[in-house]
């Protein structure tokens, strides 16, 4: 029997896969359980097209995040912070620090995407990457300056 996965079965495949399985494996315990579904002409062609659906959701937030990035690395952003004697801050700049001066801007980025090398304790200029979708970077600019 000739079965389309519709969740992740150990052993057996991944979401999406046709698998040929043993008749009674299939009936008795994939099917009732909503694990897979017959592997018909009607359900292999619904599976190919979801399959379109999301391939092309997949690209169209690439684009958006790609477009997104080229506006982020365009602007710089400013932080103002405390600082002392030669120049040090009182605390850190933060993921959040730098994701509140880009929503300020305008832009809405996750903070946890928000890559920072060496925490910034220093005014001055850095380079921070902030990864907005698997496979788009963006450079971002981030003058630290004096409150």
């Amino acid at each position: 029997m000739k079965v389309i996965l519709q969740d992740k079965v150990e052993h057996l495949g991944n979401t999406g896969d046709i698998v040929r399985v043993r008749d009674g494996f299939g009936r008795n315990f994939l099917l009732p359980r909503g694990l897979a579904v017959l592997a018909d002409e009607g359900n292999v062609k619904n599976l190919e097209h979801q399959k379109r659906v999301v391939a092309a959701r997949a690209a169209k937030m690439q684009k958006e995040a790609q477009e997104l990035a080229a506006k982020i690395s365009a602007n710089p952003i400013n932080i103002k912070m405390e600082a002392g004697e030669d120049n040090k801050l009182f605390g850190t700049v933060t993921n959040r620090d730098i994701t509140d001066a880009l929503e300020r801007d305008g832009f809405t980025v996750d903070r946890k995407g928000v890559i920072i090398d060496e925490p910034i304790r220093q005014l001055g200029m850095r380079v921070i990457k902030i990864r907005l979708h698997p496979s788009v970077e963006a450079s971002l600019t981030v003058y630290v300056t004096k409150a």
